[in-house]
């Protein structure tokens, strides 16, 4: 009787096991599959319907053009613009108290449906819907005015215990379908999070700062300095998680913050 030494490769067990998943992911890149807003067709190769990917992420709406805040009256709240530092106009808010951050991409408001979406990957472990994500940033990220490509793009860090507690971090799988629309390196241990914090919707907006204060590190300044770094992140609320970690990597010498977020949640 032949030993499994002498069986071949083919016919060893296990051997082929890799192959239900690689025709899986075949399957799901040729062949039509559910829209994930509606239920409906998607289109092929993508996670949504033409309907729905229009009306959900296709509208274009005015911003401020540094914290992504949507801006009254078609963008000109304070009537003045962006000036020689990329495109668009400036919230009053970010004219009297400028953050690190020089500019934010947001791709749609966190509001119904795409809320959801952002719930079902950072807890429900659906990675896949890290491609859509990173395909709406980067939409919005090349059809914003004054668009200025970063050299690197950096995850926004979880704590350890997050981390080791999730088994991933939904800012890095973000970054890397990102990275690959825009051709932009990614650098997922660019900067640390030295602490576990509480999550900032679960505490009240004046003990935010002091919530995310000192709690980002960047472990090698020369992969930092004088480069322009973008912020990768899920959803973007008061702004100071990424205003924080934007502070460490310019005290480390980075030239350029811009944050690009999937979804920004509107003021209340």
């Amino acid at each position: 009787m032949p030993n499994a030494q002498s069986r071949p490769a083919a016919t060893r067990p296990g051997a082929l096991s890799w192959l239900p998943a690689l025709l899986a992911r075949a399957g799901h890149a040729l062949l039509p599959g559910a829209c994930v807003l509606c239920g409906g067709t998607a289109a092929m190769g993508t996670q949504t319907c033409q309907p729905c990917h229009a009306q959900i992420f296709g509208a274009v709406r005015a911003r401020c053009r540094v914290c992504a805040n949507p801006l009254p009256d078609g963008g000109q709240e304070d009537g003045r613009d962006g000036g020689q530092d990329g495109g668009g106009a400036v919230c009053g808010r970010c004219l009297s108290h400028p953050p690190a951050f020089d500019a934010t991409v947001a791709g749609a408001d966190y509001a119904m449906p795409q809320d959801q979406l952002v719930l079902q990957l950072k807890f429900g472990g659906r990675l896949a819907l890290a491609a859509l994500f990173g395909r709406v940033l980067a939409d919005a990220a090349l059809g914003q005015p004054g668009f200025v490509r970063p050299a690197v793009l950096c995850p926004v860090p979880l704590g350890p215990r997050r981390l080791a507690a999730r088994g991933y971090n939904q800012a890095l799988e973000i970054a890397r379908a990102l990275g690959r629309r825009l051709d932009i390196e990614v650098q997922a241990r660019l900067a640390e999070r030295t602490r576990d914090t509480v999550a900032q919707s679960l505490v009240q907006p004046a003990e935010r700062r002091a919530n995310i204060a000192h709690a980002f590190a960047v472990p090698d300044r020369a992969l930092v300095e004088g480069r322009h770094i973008g912020l990768v992140d899920d959803v973007m609320t008061s702004g100071q998680t990424l205003d924080e970690l934007a502070a460490a990597l310019k005290r480390h010498g980075a030239a350029r913050i811009t944050c690009l977020v999937f979804a920004r949640t509107p003021p209340h």
